[in-house]
């Protein structure tokens, strides 16, 4: 089936609640191997606001203008397996959910760029449907789920993406998850009925009274 142009052939949903998360600085890290993928070129963030496109420099000051910066993000997509590993209980707590839930994850980078995240995704045993796409999330999200009587939950850090499926699709529980950094000092506040949580373990609590779950063991 096509989604807005988006092939979404490999994705098999259930009978069961669905669960569809970002990957970058949700799923795997990106803002702090950005930075050092940053260094190791001649450059360093800046953080002015929360964007890269202007917030990027050379190491003796000079301002790297948009056209660097696009090169400097695609060079990092590229090599992405080489930088990028997953946040803190991020398998885990996905791992834990999938037993009840279907996952799919839907990530906000030019799909030329798949196979590579495919691969490290793999490598990570984070083997769930991959879709990645520049468009609003919001259809997406809306066309996956699509009219089934069933919970759904959504995971991002950018409160547009967040936004976006808030309008399209509803009863669905949204989770604002970002990491601590100086550019997310810099984010915009998600709008009311989305939850922000500091991190996996967190989310997973959140998803689990959402899905009428019983509660995880403590963790010592």
């Amino acid at each position: 089936m096509l989604i807005d142009g988006l092939d979404t052939s490999h994705v098999r949903l259930g009978d069961r609640p669905l669960i569809v998360c970002d990957v970058d600085d949700v799923v795997l890290q990106f803002i702090v191997p950005f930075e050092r993928f940053l260094v190791s070129e001649g450059y360093r963030l800046v953080p002015r606001s929360f964007k890269l496109h202007g917030n990027i420099e050379t190491a003796d000051g000079a301002p790297a203008d948009d056209v660097t910066v696009s090169r400097l993000i695609e060079t990092f997509f590229e090599r992405q397996e080489d930088w990028q590993a997953p946040l803190a209980l991020a398998g885990e707590s996905l791992a834990a959910l999938s037993a009840t839930a279907d996952i799919v994850l839907l990530t906000a980078m030019p799909p030329v760029y798949r196979d590579q995240r495919r691969r490290l995704l793999d490598r990570f045993e984070l083997d769930y449907p991959l879709l990645a796409s520049l468009r609003p999330k919001g259809p997406i999200v809306k066309a996956l789920h699509g009219a089934r009587d069933l919970p759904v939950v959504f995971i991002d850090d950018m409160v547009r993406n967040l936004h976006s499926v808030q309008e399209h699709v509803d009863s669905c529980l949204l989770l604002h998850l970002m990491p601590v950094s100086e550019i997310h000092r810099f984010a915009p506040s998600a709008m009311d009925g989305i939850a922000k949580v500091a991190g996996w373990e967190e989310a997973a609590a959140h998803i689990g009274e959402h899905l009428s779950l019983p509660p995880a063991p403590a963790r010592d």
